[in-house]
């Protein structure tokens, strides 16, 4: 058996999504423990594209169950909506999706809320999705939330929804939940003991989390985080389970390095090599649109995504974006006053003011999209590749070349693939 965590090491973004439908196959639950719908997971089958914020990837795969967590925040009519449109692309969730009792809920008033609030900030906005999820999550530390078990009780929500809206908005409310509800109702459980009957029985489970270790409310580069934890320890309060239960984390690096809203980001590339590297790698939000920003790989930031995680084994993502470039720096060090730093910095003033120590790689200028295994990439990119890999200290076992599930390979003799074959 291998339960394995799927976490991404940057600030979201990676490709989480797609590598996890690449492995879904190996498993047999999915889950997905932390954030709501300004996570976007972007997932190519063929000439379709699937855009998933509540549901796992999972569910684009026969015959594999998925959970959304007690970690996450949900938007029912947001939910609905995604729900719908999987079946109108073919993919029915009825039976294979289960919606923790205890993940809490978004209400239309948390998205007014945030809206006002981010506006407030002028020109120190954080870059929120203004999806309400920030209010939610505060309400749940506040104990003011609404969760989904609420929804089953028209006594339980009304007295939930009197706590969290105000009086005017009640009914409503209340109207348009209930609604909803009656569509959710037949997956609302109680999760966590679905997952440890299925992993007593020998079932295989992958985690999935949303957004990435830089954006995580603790690890991230805050106050520019989000509201939940997106780091591997989150799997284990956001789903439920044992940290005894989970054999192994998988880290999701892209091959370059981007980032959605406001907050640092040392080795942004703001001239015309980004821009490149937003048209190769079309660097637009699933979620939003907007475009994002783009810079180089940073080691600093990604030995850091490696530690914090206990990242045992990496996959790289849209490797072959670099394609078209002559030159690649990477940054392995930087320097603040003077004065070379080698490990990530907490302060947010340092982190501010830091300037990235480059190490310039030979790209490669070949089309590496057609590469099925580490040995068939030109020999520059497989020194990038290790190059990354000595300094992050984490091998990188999965390599993307595309966006469909087809354009990865696995290193044959790698821990994911024992974790793979493990999983057979």
């Amino acid at each position: 058996m291998a339960n394995i965590i799927v976490v991404g090491g940057q600030w979201g973004d990676e490709g989480k999504g797609k590598v996890v439908d690449y492995l879904t196959s190996r498993f047999d639950v999915v889950v997905r423990y932390s954030g709501g719908p300004n996570a976007g997971h972007t997932v190519r089958r063929g000439d379709k594209k699937f855009a998933l914020h509540h549901v796992p990837s999972g569910i684009l795969t026969d015959g594999v169950f998925c959970v959304i967590g007690n970690g996450a925040v949900i938007d029912p009519a947001s939910l609905v909506a995604e729900l719908r449109t999987l079946e109108e692309q073919g993919v029915s969730a009825r039976g294979r999706l289960a919606i923790s009792q205890r993940a809490h809920v978004i209400v239309p008033a948390y998205v007014r809320k945030e809206k006002t609030l981010e506006e407030s900030r002028g020109e120190g906005r954080i870059g929120t999705t203004l999806k309400g999820v920030g209010p939610a999550y505060e309400a749940k530390a506040a104990r003011t939330g609404v969760r989904m078990v609420d929804l089953l009780d028209a006594g339980a929500l009304h007295r939930a929804l009197s706590a969290a809206v105000p009086a005017d908005e009640v009914a409503s409310t209340e109207a348009a939940l209930t609604e909803l509800a009656g569509i959710l109702k037949e997956y609302i459980a109680d999760t966590t003991r679905l997952l440890a009957d299925r992993m007593e029985d020998g079932e295989r489970v992958l985690f999935e989390g949303a957004q990435g270790t830089l954006l995580d409310v603790d690890h991230g580069t805050y106050p520019f985080v989000t509201s939940s934890s997106a780091v591997a320890g989150g799997a284990c309060t956001g789903a439920g389970v044992s940290p005894t239960r989970i054999d192994g984390v998988l880290g999701v690096f892209k091959a370059y390095s981007t980032r959605v809203g406001a907050g640092p980001f040392p080795t942004e590339e703001k001239g015309d090599r980004g821009e490149k590297l937003r048209a190769r790698g079309n660097e637009y939000g699933t979620t939003t649109g907007r475009p994002r920003r783009c810079g180089w790989f940073d080691t600093v930031l990604a030995r850091y995504a490696v530690r914090v995680n206990g990242i045992d084994s990496a996959a790289m993502t849209l490797l072959d974006v670099l394609d078209g470039f002559d030159e690649i720096p990477v940054a392995i060090g930087y320097r603040y006053k003077g004065d070379r730093i080698r490990q990530f910095p907490t302060e947010p003033w340092v982190l501010d003011s830091v300037e990235p120590e480059y190490t310039n790689l030979k790209g490669w200028r070949a089309d590496t999209t057609g590469c099925r295994s580490f040995e068939e990439l030109p020999r520059q990119a497989q020194e990038y590749i290790r190059t990354i890999e000595d300094a992050i200290e984490c091998d990188i076992d999965m390599i993307s070349v595309g966006p469909e599930p087809e354009r990865s390979a696995v290193r044959e003799v790698s821990k994911l693939s024992a974790w793979l074959a493990d999983g057979a």
